[in-house]
């Protein structure tokens, strides 16, 4: 079967909503019962069989490549790509890395833990031709606000600036996407990966794979108490 090896982690963020905790540290080494919480994510990523990471940094980038340091990867490779002097958002992130990049790879956010089974992602990615896919959530507003419509069977129309009022599901917070399509914007282009997302759904590019799950985040004070907690009680 087809496999995929590496994931791209989204970590370039200032962390405003988690004030004043990310005055002083980036949002990936908040404490999440005694580790910081992207070891929690490196952790997970390593027991699923990835072999390769690549986290894209922007604020306090510095302090994660020294926890890198002292991390013991078990010889899963992690590469770390800095925006520079300006942010890039999230695309113009994984624009600039693209040098590090498998011709295909999943995509996580540095504040997102997902309790999901990348590899079955995987299959439905290579059963279905290699389209991008955007893992779904049924949401109805319960987490934050939906943004995600069933168009088809298999394929979604997404807009996170816009959201319409009948979306029933959110970004789960893992895709998969082909690296070709970052060709089209020149190296060191500022955009976020929504708006790339956005038009793919609008040419029915974009496919759903639906996961039953909720997501942890620990991008607001809540979502940290919410992870804190899951970790505590199931110890994943």
């Amino acid at each position: 079967m087809n496999k995929l090896n590496q994931v791209v982690i989204l970590s370039g963020g200032l962390g405003t909503r988690l004030y004043p905790i990310t005055k002083i540290i980036p949002k990936s080494l908040v404490d999440i019962c005694g580790k910081p919480f992207l070891y929690h994510q490196l952790e997970y990523l390593r027991l699923q069989g990835i072999e390769s990471v690549v986290i894209c940094l922007g604020h306090m980038g510095e302090m994660v490549s020294e926890f890198l340091r002292n991390y013991d990867s078990h010889q899963m490779k992690i590469s770390c790509s800095f925006d520079g002097e300006s942010q890039l958002g999230t695309g113009g992130a994984i624009r600039k890395c693209l040098n590090l990049l498998e011709d295909n790879f999943y995509i996580i956010y540095g504040d997102s833990f997902l309790p999901i089974n990348f590899q079955m992602l995987n299959k439905f990615f290579f059963d279905n031709r290699k389209n991008p896919v955007m893992s779904i959530l049924k949401n109805d507003g319960k987490f934050d606000i939906s943004n995600v419509e069933k168009t088809s069977a298999y394929f979604i129309y997404y807009n996170k600036k816009k959201p319409l009022k009948n979306m029933s599901y959110i970004d789960y917070g893992l895709s998969i996407l082909p690296k070709k399509l970052f060709y089209q914007y020149e190296e060191g282009a500022c955009f976020d990966l929504a708006d790339l997302m956005h038009k793919l759904s609008t040419h029915n590019q974009l496919m759903g794979y639906e996961v039953f799950d909720r997501f942890y985040e620990i991008g607001s004070h809540e979502g940290l108490a919410e992870t804190r907690d899951f970790f505590l009680k199931t110890k994943p």
